[in-house]
């Protein structure tokens, strides 16, 4: 299979193990993914009242090793990564000085001068090369994608499942934190993270491991109810989050307080890249916001199609989708910042020419219960 231009799409371990179970494989990234099994509804329902397991194996790692690693992610991310204690992770942006996120990553603090981030599968290179430009602290920087399979295994009865194939107690691992285990025979990083609202694990790997691992946690969580599940419902899952995706959410061009990230803006940390013009937008205003909306008429709202106020443009959708879990159809979308803080506002999105009703939520759409 190839890409439009002719490049050849990556494949992750498991891609045999994806065709052999009928997954419906799709392009994304640069990879070649399965976008469904049974389906998204049912995979969807599945993380949600029970457990969902997911190859998240095409996502970049990119790690930084040294004295100077601490200073080289201070500067080019926004978050304060001093804050972490080894075994804590932190969400994140790399960013550009406009204020804008090259990409929206994870880091996991390994030692006092080692660092593991997690990274957008279509950006790693770019997020590499971003990282190395500016790393005038003398850190090891490396790409270590090719050394790591990732696994998500997401949903109320994750821990349950885990538990059984594990020496970890998943109990002292705590929400974004993450330790070295055992997990099915197999030696890597188990995280309490995750991309869909629920809790969960994701575990990092070596890739030639990757069908033991994988068999072994569907085989154990048969009992469960635990469904194999593809991009197509980590996208509806996130959505119902409300969590942004690079590209829809999050590109060049939108800034971190526009796309409600002002709380990983930790400007007392000190100057990193990007911090001049949050700081300037702050105090002049932004130019958008995002916000959450439902669709009261028919139709489902897609990426880039227009938002009406008051009878005039106000803006754009970004994501948009049927809600599985929610039952109603939803999405993200920017518009001026004067129209935001309505809750309840009736707006129109454009819909193949025809302006259709909704109104505007707040976010997040779903939030689970914490137990944890």
């Amino acid at each position: 299979m190839a890409t439009p231009a002719g490049l050849t799409l990556k494949r992750t371990a498991l891609y045999e193990a994806h065709r052999a179970a009928g997954a419906r494989m799709v392009e994304f990234g640069g990879w070649e993914m399965p976008l469904e099994y049974t389906g998204i509804m049912q995979e969807h329902l599945a993380v949600r009242t029970r457990a969902g397991l997911f190859d998240v194996s095409h996502m970049g790692e990119i790690e930084l090793r040294g004295s100077g690693a601490l200073a080289l992610l201070q500067y080019v991310t926004s978050n304060d990564v001093a804050r972490l204690a080894v075994g804590q992770a932190q969400y994140t942006a790399l960013m550009y000085p406009q204020g804008s996120a090259v990409d929206d990553c994870l880091v996991h603090r390994l030692a006092e001068d080692h660092y593991l981030l997690c990274v957008n599968a279509a950006n790693t290179e770019k997020d590499f090369e971003w990282i190395t430009r500016h790393n005038s602290w003398g850190a090891s920087v490396r790409d270590v994608s090719h050394e790591y399979s990732q696994l998500a295994l997401q949903g109320p009865r994750a821990a349950a499942i885990l538990a059984r194939l594990t020496d970890a107690d998943l109990g002292a691992i705590k929400y974004y934190c993450f330790r070295p285990a055992t997990c099915c025979g197999v030696g890597g990083l188990l995280a309490r993270t995750g991309y869909t609202g629920e809790d969960g694990f994701e575990f990092y790997f070596p890739p030639s491991e990757s069908e033991r691992v994988w068999s072994a946690l569907l085989d154990a969580g048969k009992p469960d109810g635990l469904l194999p599940a593809g991009l197509g419902a980590r996208n509806t899952l996130r959505l119902e989050a409300a969590y942004p995706l690079y590209g829809h959410e999050l590109d060049e061009e939108t800034t971190l307080l526009e796309a409600g990230l002002g709380w990983i803006c930790k400007f007392d940390k000190g100057e990193f890249l990007g911090r001049a013009a949050l700081l300037a937008e702050q105090q002049h205003g932004l130019r958008k916001k995002l916000v959450g909306f439902e669709m009261l008429g028919r139709g489902i709202a897609r990426d880039g199609y227009p938002v009406w106020i008051g009878g005039e443009p106000a803006g754009r959708v970004t994501s948009g989708s049927y809600a599985p879990f929610l039952r109603r159809n939803i999405g993200l979308a920017y518009v001026l910042p004067s129209e935001a803080a309505v809750a309840g506002r009736e707006i129109a999105v454009e819909i193949r020419g025809q302006r259709v009703a909704a109104r505007l939520v707040p976010l997040p759409f779903y939030k689970r219960t914490a137990k944890s």
